[in-house]
Parts: C-alpha cells; sequence; structure tokens
C-alpha cells in the first residue's frame, strides 16, 4: 500500500474493537496498525515500545489515554509522525485530586472490585442520549474483560505518572486534529480548545451528541474527520 500507514493507540481498558469502525473504513486504503499500550507501565516505555514496533514514518491517532501516549510519542520522535490526531483527550498531568481518585480505583481494583470500577464509570464515558444504549456499554465492558484487571492497573500508573505535555504543544508542527465529545465529561472541551489554540494550524471539532468514546458513539463523524485529517 502507497498510503501512509496509521498508528492507532487505544484509551484506558480499551482494544482495538474500539477502533472497530475506523479500521474497517481505513484498512482497504493503507496499513492500520494498533499501538500496544499493555506491556508496561510509564508513559516513556509504552511510546517506545510503540516506536519500536511502528514504521519508520506514520500518521498517529490516540483516543483518551491513547492520546496521552501519542504526546509522549511526538516527545520522543517527533520526526516520525506525519499527522496527529488527538481524540476526547488532554495535554494536562493529573491535578492531586484526580490522582486521588485513581488510587481509591487501584485499591478497590486489588480488593478484586475491578468489575465494580469498569461499571461505575460507564455513564460517565458516554452521552446522556446513550445510557440506555445496552450493546454500546456492552462492548465497553467486553474491552475492559479482555484487557483485565492487571494490565488497566499498569495503564492507570502510567496515566498518574505521565508528564505535563501543555508545555510541548506549541512545538508541534504536523497537521494536527483535535476531537472531543460535546458532553464527554472526562476530558471535557475546554481541554480539547486548549490543546487546539496551542498547537499552530489545529482543526479542533466539537461532536454533538457524543460523550468520551467518540469513535463508538459516532463511528461515522468520526470516519469522515480522519478521512479528512489523513488528506490534509
Amino acid at each position: 500500500m502507497s498510503e501512509t500507514p496509521l498508528v492507532l493507540i487505544p484509551g484506558l481498558a480499551c482494544t482495538k474493537a474500539l477502533f472497530s469502525d475506523q479500521i474497517a473504513m481505513l484498512a482497504g486504503s493503507r496499513d492500520v496498525i494498533i499501538g500496544d499500550h499493555m506491556q508496561h507501565d510509564t508513559m516513556p516505555e509504552i511510546a517506545a515500545h510503540i516506536l519500536a514496533t511502528a514504521p519508520n514514518r506514520f500518521a498517529l491517532a490516540g483516543l483518551s489515554m491513547g492520546g496521552y501516549i501519542s504526546l509522549e510519542i511526538i516527545r520522543q520522535a517527533p520526526e516520525r509522525v506525519e499527522r496527529l490526531a488527538l481524540l476526547d483527550t488532554s495535554a494536562r498531568a493529573d491535578t492531586a485530586e484526580k490522582i486521588e481518585q485513581r488510587n481509591e480505583a487501584l485499591r478497590l481494583a486489588a480488593a478484586g472490585k475491578f468489575m465494580t470500577v469498569c461499571h461505575a464509570t460507564l455513564d460517565l464515558s458516554i452521552a446522556a442520549s446513550r445510557h440506555g444504549d445496552a450493546a454500546l456499554k456492552a462492548a465497553i465492558i467486553e474491552m475492559a474483560t479482555d484487557t483485565g484487571a492487571d494490565v488497566w492497573a499498569q495503564q492507570v500508573r502510567a496515566i498518574i505518572g505521565r508528564a505535563d505535555s501543555v508545555p510541548l504543544l506549541p512545538a508541534i508542527s504536523c497537521p494536527t486534529l483535535v476531537v472531543v465529545g460535546e458532553e464527554d465529561e472526562l476530558t471535557p472541551p475546554v481541554w480539547a480548545h486548549e490543546m487546539a489554540d496551542a498547537i499552530a494550524g489545529a482543526r479542533l471539532e466539537v461532536v454533538a451528541d457524543c460523550g468520551h468514546m467518540s469513535s463508538m458513539e459516532q463511528p461515522e463523524m468520526i470516519n469522515g474527520l480522519l478521512r479528512d485529517w489523513l488528506a490534509m
């Protein structure tokens, strides 16, 4: 295939199923690679692992934790990223309050309550109009089950320890797309505006009737945005 390969990086407790619709749409035109974010418990190590197996040059898109990792990849190897898409994510490091919330979730999971933790965040992850969408919720829980408590805990530790990437944003020079669900409660639109404002020439898209899981909640809209971004 002659088109630039695309590396997609899922979020916390998510698998390639997060991008099922995007993979189906893009796989015929280019190599689509799912970044492996399940092997290490620090952002630098996760990013280095993905870089070690990625093509020399690639387009890069990450959702939520995948966005945190994408920014770390930019920190480590900006010359290898042809274009960047940041979906439902933030450049900010965790606040002390958020770190304590994550540590409490880690304690609950260690006590055998991993699925309780996963179910507790479901409604926060999706738009209000989808709170009754049993199929969507089941798909999200299936990804968490496939990830497992141990890998999830590694990922949470990596998120807690991540660097503040806000100072990095003005140095990003590749074509950049920033997407956020209008109802995203986990990484709200104000943080997407912050990233888009700091990255020269970035395109910001706020998706209506959409929460944090934009690739699953509004797949056709996200597909169209990614197609346009890849053609930039």
